[in-house]
């Protein structure tokens, strides 16, 4: 048996509420899908999501790569070979994070389904739900506490509150969501870079003087200022969360030889995929940090396989798998769905999709 074809679909989805950040504003998904697909016409599909503020990812790159380098180095290989095929996917280029994820994944889809087992039990695991956060976009503080209430009200229970966007403001926003949703949430803060190392830690310690029990502070500065980064883990009590920080296992090797937080955001289209995720997953355990597996703005593939890879591989924070749920519309048919605060995986072989809808 072997691949028989390296497929490509450019995909669009609109947001139903704008996702703003500190570092960009979103109102839609645009996404690369690859299909692997086998001798037999099983199909295979993973997912890279164009992030030009993150990762430097775009669709047209991770599609260039992908025709031109990755589906070579496949066509003709056999895809039961799955290590073998994700060490040759991972040799075959440098960089292209995300264009490696998306064939990653969608070996990994499809070796699940030629077994007719879901993601999940390919990876290891049995549990189909997976708890996640819900992320609140940044506002001003009247916007988000309102946001919080409502997503309260649909079952959320823990919030990711979008910071960095004003320093000065912070503190109010993070007191008036907690106002707003008491102690029956957990609160946790993403800045995506946007502080100073001085800012983050005038903004932390004071949340922590009054009182407003934050459970972590994810990427608080400059993802290339590690020493800035450990000066402020080193000054606060709040758990750091590093996230653009670490791409890859070397990236996380020099965070951990710094003590520059004290937790990591693994996510696919950082690292490559499902084997190197898994491979950062068990090195921070062993050094004793804690670990979240969290995604891109991502459609139900990218977020499948995500969850897959959590179920399999329990992160020691609630997941971070939020992205499909700001779809206005699916572009696939079947995979994942959200129930309440849950991911719900498919209990059918691979990601469970059937169907996508090209852009």
């Amino acid at each position: 048996m072997t691949i028989a074809a390296v497929r490509t679909h450019r995909l669009t989805a609109p947001l139903h509420t704008p996702f703003v950040t500190a570092l960009r504003r979103a109102t839609t998904v645009d996404t690369l899908v690859v299909e692997v697909v086998d001798a037999d016409g099983r199909s295979g599909f993973g997912e890279a999501p164009q992030v030009w503020q993150v990762t430097g990812a775009s669709v047209a790159g991770a599609e260039a790569c992908v025709r031109e380098l990755l589906a070579p180095t496949l066509t003709g290989r056999d895809p039961d070979d799955l290590t073998a095929r994700c060490a040759e996917v991972r040799r075959a280029v440098a960089g292209n994070e995300a264009a490696r994820c998306a064939v990653d994944v969608a070996l990994h889809d499809l070796a699940a389904r030629r077994l007719g087992v879901p993601l999940v039990r390919l990876l290891g695991g049995t549990r189909l739900r997976v708890p996640t956060d819900i992320t609140l976009a940044a506002g001003d503080a009247t916007e988000v506490a309102a946001a919080a209430r409502r997503r309260q009200a649909e079952g959320f229970g823990v919030l990711k509150v979008k910071v960095g966007t004003d320093a000065a403001g912070d503190l109010d926003r993070v007191r008036a969501v907690r106002a707003a949703v008491g102690g029956g949430a957990r609160i946790r803060l993403d800045a995506n870079q946007g502080w100073t190392p001085r800012e983050a830690v005038r903004v932390i310690r004071g949340i922590e003087d009054a009182g407003l029990d934050v459970e972590l502070v994810e990427q608080p500065v400059d993802r290339r200022d590690l020493d800035g980064l450990a000066w402020v883990s080193d000054r606060v009590q709040t758990p750091i969360l590093a996230d653009e920080s670490v791409f890859d296992l070397r990236d996380l090797v020099e965070m951990i030889r710094r003590r520059a937080a004290d937790l990591v955001n693994v996510k696919l289209a950082k690292c490559g995929g499902l084997s190197t995720a898994r491979t950062l997953l068990e090195v921070a355990a062993a050094h004793g940090v804690g670990t979240v597996v969290g995604s891109m703005m991502e459609s139900q593939v990218g977020i499948g396989a995500a969850a897959s890879l959590a179920a399999a591989h329990p992160g020691t924070a609630v997941a971070d798998l939020d992205a499909a749920w700001w779809l206005a519309r699916s572009p696939v048919a079947g995979g994942i769905r959200y129930d309440a605060a849950s991911v719900v995986l498919p209990d059918s072989p691979g990601l469970g999709i059937t169907s996508i809808f090209p852009k």
